[in-house]
């Protein structure tokens, strides 16, 4: 019996030791001389368990780093101190300028301590909060039993005498209604950016917006005669926009000047042989502005699949910063949305955008006569610092030639 007592507690030794040095290791968890001689205290089978629950480590969670162009966020928790979580799952939201990171807890355990406050502001590398790792959210405490039922009541007293007739007229028993309050709720991050970057370009652009028209027709046959074929093919739908943006990349060759931009800092224009064109996305937090990259060197397959790329991204909140750098021009699409006309604002530091709008079917001239055809307004708002009326007409035409008869691009004319 004592050489098995004598086992065990070389055994429970050697464990502690071992426990030791993997916190030791692992730098998360210190066994500092106070603790040793708490333990010490224990007898050896309760020293051991309370070492090992105190050896679960703790994982401190820094903020992720951020792209050049953003220095700061906001936290937005969607977890509590207590809360059990797995691995990858989403502990909080750090809205940036452009776009929401989300931060995921890198093991299962249980959230110990939030490090920074629900809705304050975060620099790259700031400790967020502490995760004890393998640990589980302890199992509520029973309910306590119901409180005792009262004792039935005594023998019923005799009614009280009704009240002597008052002279005066019924006391009113209804409030009176209540006016409704407003809901005050503060814009995020995003909304703010996106508001300071609008009014930066109505304070710094000369904005001027020209129209024109498209005949949807023959785009629209197209569309309604291989888009089978092509979504079998590419798995995939084709669209609208690919049109648009393939037409844009054409026009944008043929007038530099609106891929141009105007370097308020050197007083330059800067011409770019490249074309990046970035798409309007509305997401719930806000507009974002993806970017297609290389669009000259794209075919309608390749817009297609890079639209449903950004668009998937966008809708799930995985856009990265570095996915909305860039762009040398930019397209919106109120049309989805059932819009007829609009005017469009640039989106800074660009110097033009192209708005689409809404396929209605109206009644237009067509060889002397009246005809019943799909038609879409476009319009271009362009910056007349650096853009011409000529220059600016000529494309939106450029555009409406090439969707209009999509055999213009085969034909480079």
């Amino acid at each position: 019996m004592l050489s098995h007592s004598r086992c065990l507690t070389r055994n429970f030794g050697r464990s502690l030791s071992a426990i030791r040095q993997v916190g030791n290791k692992l730098n998360k968890c210190c066994f500092s001389p106070a603790l040793d001689s708490l333990l010490a205290c224990l007898p050896e089978p309760q020293r051991l368990f309370k070492a090992l629950a105190l050896a679960l480590p703790f994982v401190t969670v820094k903020t992720p780093a951020f792209a050049e162009s953003v220095s700061e966020g906001d936290v937005r928790w969607e977890k509590a101190v207590g809360d059990s979580v797995s691995e990858d799952e989403v502990v909080c939201e750090i809205e940036t300028d452009k776009t929401s990171v989300q931060v995921p807890s890198p093991a299962a355990g249980v959230i110990e301590e939030l490090l920074v406050p629900d809705g304050g502001k975060v620099e790259g590398g700031t400790p967020l909060f502490k995760l004890r790792k393998g640990a589980t959210k302890a199992a509520p405490k029973a309910e306590a039993p119901a409180a005792a039922a009262p004792p039935p009541p005594s023998a019923a007293a005799p009614p009280p005498p009704p009240p002597p007739p008052s002279a005066v007229g019924p006391i009113p028993t209804t409030m009176p209604p209540v006016p409704p309050v407003p809901a005050h709720v503060k814009m995020n991050r995003m909304r703010l950016r996106i508001a300071q970057r609008l009014k930066e370009a109505q304070n710094t652009c000369a904005m001027l917006t020209t129209f024109n028209e498209v005949d949807m027709s023959n785009i629209t046959e197209m569309r309604k005669t291989y888009k089978d074929a092509f979504l079998k093919k590419h798995n995939i739908k084709l669209g609208f926009m690919s049109a648009f943006v393939k037409a844009a990349a054409y026009a944008l060759a043929d007038q530099p000047a609106v891929n141009a931009v105007i370097d308020d800092t050197s007083k330059e224009i800067v011409y770019r042989d490249y074309v990046d064109i970035s798409v309007a996305v509305a997401t719930p937090k806000g507009l974002v502005v993806p970017v297609i990259r290389s669009v000259e060197g794209m075919n309608f397959t390749d817009i297609e699949k890079a639209i449903n790329l950004l668009g998937e991204k966008a809708r799930k909140n995985e856009l990265a910063v570095e996915d909305m750098d860039g762009g040398t021009f930019t397209i919106s699409n109120g049309g989805v949305f059932g819009s007829m006309f609009g005017t469009p604002i640039i989106n800074p530091p660009q110097s033009a955008i192209l708005g689409m709008h809404g396929i209605f079917d109206r009644p237009v001239a067509i060889g002397g006569k009246v005809e019943i055809r799909p038609m879409m307004y476009v319009a271009l708002t362009y910056d007349h610092r650096l853009i011409d009326g000529r220059e600016a007409v000529t494309f939106l035409r450029k555009i409406k030639s090439v969707v209009e008869d999509p055999r213009v691009l085969l034909l480079d004319m």
